[in-house]
């Protein structure tokens, strides 16, 4: 036995089959929430793909790495002894335009 519903445009069946075609539009749409991998999955697959991208990596040389670090240590010892240099001369001058009492 079919129960008629009118709508808008006419009558529509409401029988089981309609019902059962809602369900599986509701899986459906349930699926597709859960077809996203998990939080572990996702994090898992990014480390991964960091791993993969680190291999790739030329990396320099032991000699090369102390020579950058002494080249970056001489240039901060320079400009560190400028800067005070600076320093202790801007002091000097601010003691003659204004001695302190």
């Amino acid at each position: 036995m079919e129960k008629l519903k009118s709508s808008e445009d006419g009558f529509t069946a409401t029988t089981e089959e309609a019902k059962k075609q809602r369900e599986q539009e509701n899986l459906k749409k349930s699926k597709k929430k859960s077809d996203k991998p998990g939080f572990f999955k996702r994090l898992g697959g990014k480390i991964k793909d960091i791993f993969s991208e680190l291999k790739k990596v030329t990396w320099p040389s032991f000699s090369k790495v102390v020579k950058n670090t002494g080249v970056v240590l001489v240039i901060v010892l320079v400009f560190l002894v400028v800067i005070t240099a600076f320093d202790f001369g801007l002091g000097q001058l601010l003691n003659l335009v204004a001695p302190r009492a």
